[in-house]
């Protein structure tokens, strides 16, 4: 059986800090979940235990990983390996969109 999800037709999720989540894909391999993030919003810096790669669906932001922070834009994959902070910011005027991948999916929590 084939399984599909779009994030359109999903409630999303909203982080304590107000940020709006959609969890695609979560099994003991690998975790997706879908982010937005407005005009002006980030994440806290935060450290996982597992690898995480972005991949920019749509918009303008910055990327912190380790103490690198770069410039992205839609269609821009960044890679951050596990044990080093990382963060995500909107620099731009539009709605920020990636798709956070993490491998192997974190066992404690689902974060």
């Amino acid at each position: 059986m084939i399984i599909t999800k779009n994030h359109s037709e999903m409630e999303p999720l909203i982080t304590p800090n107000g940020i709006k989540t959609w969890k695609l894909y979560d099994s003991e391999n690998a975790q997706v979940v879908h982010l937005q993030l407005e005009k002006g919003e980030s994440l806290k810096p935060h450290i996982t235990a597992v690898d995480v790669f972005f991949y920019v669906l749509e918009g303008k932001g910055s990327v912190l990983v380790g103490e690198e922070k770069i410039q992205v834009t839609a269609g821009t994959l960044v890679e951050s390996p596990k044990d080093i902070v990382h963060c995500l910011y909107n620099d731009g005027d539009t709605p920020f969109r990636v798709l956070v991948n993490k491998v192997p999916r974190p066992a404690a929590t689902g974060k």
